[in-house]
């Protein structure tokens, strides 16, 4: 096994003896440990930089450095220039009056955050946010003005998350904000505000309000729905109980067999779509617009529909299921022209609503509010009319006449 001999920097007294082990890695950790510093480049006598852990002889005498130049013994007071052959693109070399003699102090700092090893400089904690937490510790180019705690390898002692950290110090670095998908934006924003990094803040509250999930209350648009369709199988009923619509664009859509109940459907457009055995039951379809919508064997009972827009509306099941909107609150519907044989109207309220040429043979509207009703052009043959409210409802064109029997109020 190899084995070397080791000064620090730019120094001559106090040598260690250190078997080289497998990596270049491992071996600047007992170099780190042997002379108490952060070592982070060995060099030869020459000056050359050890890149590569096969570069090493038997018996070499090498020098560990914390990131500062080499320090050519024969002149101990100026640092060799840039001759080194592999020198790290990424490194920025101090200038010498930020070296002081014999290479004890350097532009370059370790932090030691929550266990995690970050290398720097100083100038990179220093010189985009000259009021943070960190440019106030390291401003004194002399060490650590604050007076932190350092590890066994002499790196400042942060009790922080080395996670959260991290994308901080890259942002110090280059400006650029850059976050793992992997982590949480929350998380991030919080340390900056610990450091004080001022100019990240609204940066990171802007990001994490757009990655906010809406809450329950947000409508959900006609291409959600459709994604939810093409994902359900046509054996299951697609549950919407209680989902908020509003607004939605759904029109000339086959939504057969989908549970609306107590959805919120206010201005919907349903137009021309084929919502056939749908289950409506006190849902809100207030002002929604059906216009051409096929309603076959719906279940409305209880549902709001004040205002709605229903012209030309198929409600005729030929298989002989018939629609029901028993109790419904129909306040002002526009059903011209619809076909609504057999329909269950029971006590629901048609007040001031426009029935023209609608078929309502065999309808039951027993008990409904038929007040201010226009109900002109309607075929009412075999219709339920049974105390069914009347008052002011024009009759007039009717295809068939209006037994008295029919109607008791």
């Amino acid at each position: 096994m190899k084995r070397i001999t080791i000064f620090k920097n730019g120094s001559k007294t106090d040598p260690k003896v250190l078997l080289v082990p497998a990596s270049l890695s491992d071996l600047l950790d007992r170099v780190s440990q042997k002379l108490g510093i952060s070592a982070t480049i060995l060099f030869t006598c020459n000056g050359a930089e050890i890149d590569d852990i096969d570069l090493i002889r038997d018996d070499d005498t090498l020098y560990a450095s914390e990131g500062s130049a080499f320090i050519d013994t024969t002149s101990p007071q100026l640092p060799v220039s840039l001759r080194q052959n592999h020198v790290r693109s990424s490194m920025v070399l101090p200038k010498l009056q930020e070296l002081k003699i014999g290479g004890t102090e350097s532009n370059w700092v370790t932090l030691n955050v929550g266990g995690k090893h970050f290398t720097t400089t100083r100038s990179t904690l220093t010189s985009k946010e000259p009021t943070s937490m960190l440019a106030r510790m390291f401003a004194n180019e002399g060490g650590n003005s604050w007076g932190s705690s350092v590890d066994s390898k002499g790196a400042y002692l942060i009790d922080r998350s080395p996670i959260y950290f991290e994308p901080i110090l890259n942002y110090l670095r280059h400006g650029e904000l850059i976050i793992d998908p992997s982590i949480n934006t929350q998380g991030v924003l919080e340390e900056a505000k610990f450091f004080g990094i001022i100019s990240l803040i609204p940066r990171l509250e802007k990001i994490i309000q757009a990655e906010k999930r809406p809450d329950d209350g947000t409508p959900i648009t006609r291409r959600e729905l459709i994604l939810s369709l093409m994902t359900t199988p046509t054996n299951k009923e697609l549950r919407c109980q209680g989902l908020n619509f509003s607004g939605a664009q759904l029109h000339k859509l086959d939504l057969r067999y989908i549970n609306f109940k107590y959805a919120n459907l206010q201005n919907v457009n349903f137009s021309c779509a084929n919502i056939s055995y749908c289950n409506f039951e006190r849902a809100d379809i207030a002002n929604a617009v059906l216009d051409g919508a096929n309603l076959l064997g719906v279940k409305m009972l209880c549902a709001n529909m004040e205002g709605a827009s229903m012209k030309g509306c198929n409600f005729e099941d030929p298989a002989g299921s018939r629609a029901n909107m028993e109790g419904a609150i129909m306040k002002g519907v526009n059903l011209e022209g619809s076909r609504m044989a057999g329909v269950n109207l029971r006590v629901a309220n048609l007040k001031n609503s426009n029935l023209q040429n609608c078929d309502l043979r065999g309808a039951v509207l027993a008990g409904a509010d038929l007040e201010n009703c226009d109900l002109s052009g309607c075929d009412l043959q075999e219709a339920n009319l049974r105390g069914a409210n009347l008052k002011d409802a024009a009759f007039e064109l009717m295809l068939n006449p209006l037994h008295m029997s029919q109607a008791v109020r």
